[in-house]
């Protein structure tokens, strides 16, 4: 899976919204649309916002078998 895909998966999984989890990372909902998308690269510094909002690591994000956030 993508970074985009496992993105939505866990905000999905954690019941929020594109806008809410836009409005976490203090990004727009658009951007946060292409990047689950795979239409827009995230760069490291709005990657760790987006662990941190969905409260899981940004290897969740990375990994390409887990769908769940592991907790520390």
């Amino acid at each position: 899976m993508s970074i985009g895909t496992n993105t939505r998966k866990l905000r999905t999984n954690k019941g929020l919204t594109l806008e809410a989890l836009a409005n976490k990372v203090g990004i727009g909902k658009s951007m946060l649309c292409q990047i689950e998308r795979g239409t827009k690269t995230m760069s490291l510094p709005i990657a760790v916002e987006i662990s941190k909002a969905l409260n899981c690591s940004i290897y969740d994000l990375l990994d390409e078998g887990e769908e769940e956030c592991r907790t520390a």
